[in-house]
């Protein structure tokens, strides 16, 4: 086993009072771990859109400024003053960053000696840093042969996308909707779908990610930008029978189509009309900011409806203990196959500060995905 160093460098997020948003990184002291620790050397953790939500907050990353060099840099921008009331809870707090990673145990507490020298993944906060201590519990031992690459997005987009059909079935649907479609989860999320024997109908914005989702064998497929679309994908609901979604959008129409569509469905083969339309539930769940404006709802969709928010912990929080360690050991098994993921570039801590990185990864366009590996020499 290599010696570990006494210190590390940890990627830190700030918030002042004054609006402005400072970006560095900090060297801090590797813990010793305590019986039922371990210390992981990060070598692979992803930059996803809920991580640069912490990572950046509501900043204008367009006018950011980057002073210093290398380890030393420091990334400023403004936060605008009238979102600085919802940030009072973290503001003049040096916040570390990353979800989700995965790396080489390198020291490891009395009780879990075994995990010395195995290649993890990790969950629980502060993975953009070389080094990471943390409850064994939180890591997955990855099969021979995985790399920390293969593993490092092994929780956020695997498990959300399980959380999606899970909760699909236990709410009584049985087929979903999903926007955004072409993404890195929703890509696993097909995958899941064409295993399991689920319909999914699949939204997206352009032809580009209409072909990325028919080369991994997707049915049906909407696009957003058709002048046909809201025909479209009534059609598509009628005959998958979809009734719930999960829309990555969050602003402008979207949400409100989907259901209205969903009622149209509903309504093509009704053999007596209602005026308080049909009593089949239609449910979209909101997870993704990717359009920050306000949801808008028509109201032509019947009574029968629903719209929320859905995260991953509170989920997995509800079913328990034991349903969750079935999905991670799927997780774990699928990871080459359903769960794997696609990094456009591995970066640096110093180089995810640069300019030029930030504008592309902060894009989040589909298939740009940016993979930091810590301790890259």
């Amino acid at each position: 086993m290599s010696t570990v160093a006494d210190t590390g460098l940890e990627l830190r997020s700030l918030v002042k009072t004054d609006g402005t948003l400072e970006i560095s990184l900090a060297k801090v002291k590797v813990p010793e771990p305590t019986d039922d620790q371990v210390v992981v050397r990060v070598e692979a953790t992803p930059l996803n859109p809920s991580d640069l939500g912490l990572l950046f907050g509501p900043a204008d990353m367009s006018k950011a400024k980057v002073s210093g060099s290398g380890d030393s840099s420091v990334v400023t921008a403004s936060v605008p003053p009238q979102t600085l009331k919802g940030l009072a809870a973290r503001l003049d707090q040096s916040l570390p960053v990353g979800n989700e990673g995965a790396g080489v145990v390198v020291k490891a507490g009395a009780k879990v000696k075994d995990l010395l020298g195995k290649t993890v993944s990790m969950i629980g906060g502060g993975m953009y840093a070389q080094y990471r201590c943390l409850r064994a519990s939180d890591c997955q031992v990855l099969p021979e042969g995985t790399t920390p690459a293969d593993g490092a997005s092994w929780f956020v987009n695997p498990l959300t996308a399980l959380a999606m059909t899970e909760t699909m079935r236990r709410e009584g649907h049985t087929a979903l909707v999903h926007t955004a479609a072409a993404s890195n989860l929703g890509q696993m999320l097909n995958k899941i779908c064409l295993k399991d024997g689920i319909e999914l109908v699949n939204i997206v914005r352009n032809a580009e990610q209409e072909k990325i989702l028919r080369e991994i064998g997707a049915k049906t497929i909407v696009n957003s930008s058709s002048p046909t679309f809201l025909e479209d994908l009534t059609r598509a609901l009628a005959a998958t029978g979809a009734t719930i979604a999960f829309d990555a959008i969050g602003g402008g129409k979207l949400a409100g189509q989907i259901l209205s569509c969903m009622e149209a469905a509903a309504n093509l083969n009704a053999k007596t009309y209602s005026r308080y339309g049909s009593t089949v539930h239609k449910q979209v769940y909101i997870y993704g900011r990717l359009d920050t404006g306000q949801t808008e709802l028509g109201r032509d969709f019947g009574m029968a409806w629903g719209v929320g928010g859905f995260l991953l912990t509170p989920f997995l929080m509800k079913v328990g203990a034991a349903d969750v360690a079935k999905l991670r050991t799927r997780v774990a098994n699928e990871l080459k196959t359903t769960f794997a993921s696609h990094y456009a570039k591995v970066i640096s801590l110093s180089e995810a500060l640069q300019a030029d990185n930030i504008a592309a990864y902060n894009k989040r366009a589909t298939g740009e995905k940016y993979l930091i590996n810590p301790n890259k020499a």
